[in-house]
């Protein structure tokens, strides 16, 4: 069945700009503030947050960081294929910062805990907040919550949902996959 698109390019460039300006109001000049994207799809989002940002205030001195969870994963022994990690680069310290985690979709919750587990080796920092682009809110394993939300999706556990960005995909969208029974 093909997938059914949720969020066309318009609604996602809205989408940016809303949670870009949700940052401001509670950042201002992110002083102590840095951004980190989980690999691989919210290294995308963290990026494109970045240069609104800075096309907002180009004044703007923000860290943004990648981090890959790979091994802090709690399901990582369980592929049959040997695991490729993805690069991880924050070449700053997190140590007393404000951390926005970022990723691109929050189903169960438990690629954002191994990504808290991932972050403590860059130090500890005085808050995280966690950015997703999607959040699917009914099917949680752990008690995960976002701080920003682009937007809530309700599907079954049956359905995916993939978000598209221009620099991977070609375009910028977000598709509900559901599958054939």
């Amino acid at each position: 069945m093909q997938p059914r698109e949720i969020i066309n390019t318009t609604e996602f460039n809205l989408i940016l700009k809303r949670l870009a300006f949700q940052l401001i109001e509670n950042h201002d000049y992110f002083e102590d503030t840095v951004l980190i994207g989980l690999q691989s799809k919210g290294v995308h989002l963290a990026n494109r947050l970045k240069k609104i940002l800075s096309d907002i205030n180009p004044s703007l001195s923000l860290n943004v960081g990648y981090l890959d969870i790979t091994f802090f994963r709690d399901d990582f022994r369980r592929s049959n294929k040997p695991l490729v990690a993805n690069e991880t680069k924050i070449d700053f310290l997190i140590e007393g910062k404000k951390v926005i985690l970022i990723d691109d979709v929050l189903f169960t919750g438990r690629t954002i805990r191994a990504g808290l587990d991932a972050m403590l080796a860059f130090g500890r920092p005085s808050l995280v907040e966690l950015l997703v682009f999607v959040d699917r809110r009914y099917k949680r394993h752990l008690p995960i919550q976002p701080s920003y939300v682009g937007k809530v999706i309700d599907s079954i556990t049956s359905e995916q949902v993939s978000v598209e960005w221009k620099e991977s995909e070609g375009e910028d969208k977000v598709l509900l996959h559901t599958s054939e029974n």
